[in-house]
């Protein structure tokens, strides 16, 4: 499989990926806007992907936005939650999974640090070298302007951030008033008992509604390599590729992407649930939203 591969990068040879980031503006009277999902990614789902084109299309029809730019942050490997495979494999899949984009990129900066990064430190960093460094995009007549940055998530995000003792409120304060967040309606999840705990920021916040409902999930893409089930149509090709090609997400180090029946030979199958039985996968699991101690994860 063609893809970059992270494993030997570090934040010594790191450098900012900018080429395709729109450098200027089309429309001056409007804000460059650069979306951010931050997650585990562990793998990348047609979902989390359709997120970016829908939240394109919000910003566009319904706000003074022009989005020049988006980019994946997988969390690194000090963040402890189940199914999180390595950093590199993650930020690699990703990489797979935007190669044909014009506009999506893969940052491994926040996956590159030993230490669990919180949200709002990441959103910083993207703030320092987009408008710090690069000082914004153009506008013509040699002005610039500069981005803003701004969180793109599923609704369970901002169910976990009305929930008392998830978040810190200067956590949500400094996200909510400092970048904004774009928000994907999903399934299941109560997203205006959610927003009503959150009217301080109301204006910050941009909610998305899915015209076609879409409820695929990385959880639930594991589930189905456990229980040796097809995941095509699920994750994008290049990833299942990469996936069966890394044996990855599978207790004994296999994976399997095509379906066998339910039936477990060659020794394949250790520790996998077949076709079949039951593991109680939430409906609102959604995009993964496993939220740590007062920061939390926005996407899975």
């Amino acid at each position: 499989m063609a893809a970059p591969d992270f494993n030997d990068l570090t934040l010594d040879s790191y450098t900012f990926p900018q080429s395709r980031l729109r450098r200027r503006i089309t429309a001056p009277e409007r804000t460059p806007l650069v979306l951010i999902a931050c997650g585990s990614f562990s793998p990348i789902t047609f979902l989390h992907l359709r997120m970016f084109e829908m939240a394109a299309d919000y910003a566009r029809f319904n706000t003074q936005f022009e989005v020049v730019g988006a980019y994946l942050s997988c969390v690194g490997d000090a963040y402890k939650k189940t199914g999180l495979v390595k950093a590199a494999h993650r930020i690699n899949m990703c990489s797979l999974a935007v190669q044909q984009s014009s506009w999506i990129s893969v940052d491994p900066w926040e996956a590159l640090h030993e230490e669990y990064l919180e949200t709002a430190k990441v959103l910083d960093h993207f703030n320092y070298e987009l408008n710090e460094v690069m000082g914004g995009v153009d506008v013509g007549g040699g002005q610039k302007k500069k981005c803003r940055i701004a969180l793109l998530a599923g609704a369970d995000l901002i169910q976990t951030m009305s929930t008392p003792g998830v978040w810190a409120e200067r956590d949500i304060d400094y996200i909510l008033r400092n970048f904004g967040a774009f928000i994907v309606e999903r399934t299941g999840t109560d997203i205006d008992e959610a927003l009503s705990q959150l009217q301080s920021w109301k204006d910050n916040i941009w909610v998305i509604q899915q015209l076609v409902q879409n409820d695929i999930s990385s959880t639930k893409v594991r589930l189905f390599l456990r229980r040796d089930m097809s995941i095509r149509y699920l994750v994008p090709e290049p990833v299942v590729q990469y996936i069966e090609e890394n044996g990855l997400f599978d207790e004994d180090g296999a994976a399997s992407t095509t379906s066998n029946d339910g039936k477990d030979g060659d020794g394949k199958g250790k520790g996998r649930l077949k076709a079949g039985e039951s593991k109680g996968v939430s409906a609102v699991d959604g995009l993964d939203g496993a939220p740590g101690s007062s920061s939390g994860n926005p996407m899975g």
